[in-house]
């Protein structure tokens, strides 16, 4: 996804349409292409010119990890690639957060780069964020039979404020159920390095997160971060717990047809009776 270099995906008249650059997210791009076509799919549905610049990591993995001057090598490399956009705009919670609230942060005392850094976390937003919050996306046209339940992922919540909208997009599908899990705003133990850093710690937090998805009776886990999702997905697996997981976009923009998170295709026909 992240080679399509600039190439724009809207076949309209651009004269008047918001210039929306996507940045796709590494996870997205290497794992869950889907999420990304997902997401230029609804932006483009909300009268939106879509493009998708030459880019690599938002440079959260170095950050998290201490090693700020990478990071600033790396973050300088994606405001320029995004400069030439209104808005940018992230299928992940996390990406956008590092994006909108941290680039500011590594560049507080550079004279020359945090203007740059401003100006870029000011035109940065979370996909449904700002479907909703920016451009007023009331609906979707999407239909989906069936229950679903929704994880809050923590940078998206804590960091973006992200929470009604996609419940609020999420309640226009035809069809579609949501079953709210007990303390879905609780972290699902991803944390990006964390996971990695403290396995056992994350093994125990995502349990306690997949026993409260399953509680919903729920047919379907739905969240905004693939990495949160990806985590979730693999617990509920290894505990036999038949229930799929997709980013929130995937539904929104009525693309169901690829199999579920850590599903192939021919484990999926088996599956169905």
């Amino acid at each position: 996804m992240a080679d399509a270099a600039s190439a724009d995906t809207s076949t309209h008249s651009t004269s008047a349409r918001r210039r929306v650059g996507l940045l796709v997210t590494c996870l997205v791009d290497l794992m869950r292409p889907s999420v990304g076509f997902a997401a230029a799919k609804l932006l483009e549905d909300a009268g939106c010119s879509v493009g998708v610049p030459r880019q690599a990591c938002c440079g959260q993995p170095a950050y998290n990890s201490g090693d700020r001057k990478t990071t600033r090598e790396i973050a300088a490399q994606v405001i320029e690639a995004f400069a030439p956009y209104d808005y940018v705009v992230v299928p992940s919670g996390s990406c956008a957060g590092m994006l909108k609230v941290h680039y500011p942060r590594l560049f507080r005392n550079d004279p020359n780069w945090l203007p740059k850094a401003e100006a870029f976390a000011a035109k940065t937003f979370e996909l449904v964020s700002f479907l909703v919050d920016v451009l007023g996306v009331t609906g979707v046209a999407a239909s989906y039979e069936g229950s679903v339940t929704y994880h809050d992922a923590c940078s998206g919540l804590r960091e973006l404020g992200v929470k009604a909208q996609p419940r609020k997009l999420l309640a226009t599908i035809d069809g579609l159920r949501l079953e709210e899990m007990r303390e879905a705003d609780v972290c699902c133990g991803f944390g990006g390095t964390f996971c990695v850093k403290y396995p056992a710690i994350s093994n125990v937090i995502v349990g306690k997160k997949t026993e409260n998805i399953a509680a919903t009776g729920a047919d379907v886990l739905l969240a905004g971060d693939l990495g949160c999702l990806m985590n979730m997905a693999g617990k509920l697996q290894r505990e036999g717990r038949k229930i799929a997981a997709r980013h929130v976009a995937e539904v929104l923009a009525g693309m169901t047809e690829v199999p579920p998170i850590g599903e192939s295709r021919a484990r999926r026909a088996q599956a169905e009776p």
